[in-house]
């Protein structure tokens, strides 16, 4: 069976979404004010998931809601009602990690597709076989397979039972992304989507009867941060995932900006394509994927436990820092009389040189014209975060188009 693998996007808001859908997602992941782990993350209201849906299903675009929390007692009374608004605006598929969660799905909407999360723990083919009896439709694989344990996989499991891999993305420290550190440091349970991050913090030993003596992990004068992995990057490696037998190709990112959204889905969206297309055509134009996905900010590139178990190369232990290449200006909410609209995101000035981001892939080079506040006024910069302005550029850019600077 030949797979025409999606291309799964993440979205922490609604202007994320529209980005993810106009840049070359299939389908997009959001999580809800309650019940999914990014609990810091924007997230949706209601009424903006289900603007979200109308306009992806518009484009031909799937969206998926996380409700993958592992729940507590108290937790399930709220899932309940959850569901049952869920149920009216009808998402493509749930995203759920606790069995008690998938069967609440199951009595109140399940004409919604289930679809069961890598926090999980689905490292087997058995695993995968018994969630379909269970009525799930995919199955999201553990980071921790290997392609030739997912390919093992995928020969022992029903053709109709897909299976969803993170293909790039940071890199969570713990088993298939269940961590206590984070509630055990400060009280924010990472496995109810309050996670405080402590992977990316700075860590020394102390011996036991020395207290006070703080010894480096790792002989380095700016310290060590032991549990900092390199992110995630399988952009050079869509014919192995694809003769794996994935069918959906997930990003990691429901906190990022539409910046790295757009950035990261339109080089997948083209990697994917163009070998589909004719793999010469991939291998002609792996320079350009490779130079674009490195556009927006990430912590150097591993890839992970695909091809065996990850050593020290995958760890980066001098610091906890991204690197970051382009800064995001804004995103282009219309254009009218020669003038494009923004909500600002990072200062930048008139007579400054940005570049328009657009989804077919060209990065066009532009002079700023001139800057108008709301009321019209001349502005010489943009210095002030989320302020709505009109711009005028050397060139007009459409309607969903980035507006970035480089570095």
């Amino acid at each position: 069976m030949s797979r025409h693998p999606e291309l799964l996007i993440p979205a922490s808001s609604l202007e994320v979404l529209k980005t993810a859908v106009i840049f070359g997602a299939d389908a997009v992941y959001i999580g809800g004010e309650a019940f999914g782990l990014r609990a810091k993350a924007k997230n949706f209201s209601m009424d903006e998931m289900r603007e979200g849906i109308s306009f992806a299903h518009e484009h031909g675009v799937k969206v998926y809601i996380t409700a993958n929390i592992l729940a507590h007692n108290g937790d399930l009374p709220g899932v309940r009602e959850y569901f049952g608004e869920l149920k009216e605006i009808r998402p493509d598929a749930l995203i759920i990690a606790d069995p008690g969660v998938f069967d609440l799905a199951k009595e109140i909407c399940p004409e919604i597709d289930r679809h069961i999360s890598t926090q999980a723990n689905n490292t087997n083919y058995g695993t995968y076989n018994f969630w379909r009896r269970q009525g799930a439709s995919r199955v999201v694989s553990a980071r921790e397979l290997s392609l030739a344990e997912i390919k093992e996989l995928r020969a022992h499991i029903p053709e109709d039972l897909e299976i969803e891999t993170f293909v790039h993305g940071a890199m969570c420290i713990s088993y298939s992304g269940r961590c206590l550190l984070s509630s055990y440091f400060t009280g924010r349970d990472a496995n109810r989507g309050a996670c405080t991050h402590p992977c990316r913090w700075k860590y020394a030993v102390v011996e036991e009867t020395r207290p006070g003596e703080y010894m480096p992990v790792y002989e380095n004068e700016r310290g060590t941060y032991i549990f900092n992995s390199k992110d995630l990057c399988m952009i050079g490696h869509i014919p192995e995932l694809i003769d794996a037998g994935i069918d959906s190709f997930k990003i990691e990112g429901r906190m990022k900006t539409a910046l790295y959204v757009a950035t990261v889905a339109r080089t997948y969206r083209r990697a994917i394509d163009d070998y589909q297309k004719d793999p010469a055509l991939y291998r002609e134009n792996m320079p350009w994927y490779l130079d674009q996905i490195s556009n927006c900010t990430y912590r150097q590139f591993t890839t992970g436990f695909f091809f065996g178990k990850p050593d020290e190369n995958t760890q980066i232990y001098d610091n906890n820092t991204y690197n970051k290449e382009y800064t995001y200006l804004g995103s282009v909410e219309e254009t009218q009389d020669g003038l494009c609209t923004i909500t600002q995101k990072n200062k930048f000035s008139v007579g400054e040189t940005i570049e328009i981001m657009k989804p077919d892939g060209r990065n066009v080079d532009v002079t700023v014209r001139r800057i108008l506040n709301e009321e019209g006024e001349e502005q010489e910069s943009a210095p002030h975060s989320r302020q709505v302005l009109r711009v005028e550029l050397s060139e007009i850019p459409d309607k969903y188009d980035i507006l970035r600077r480089s570095e």
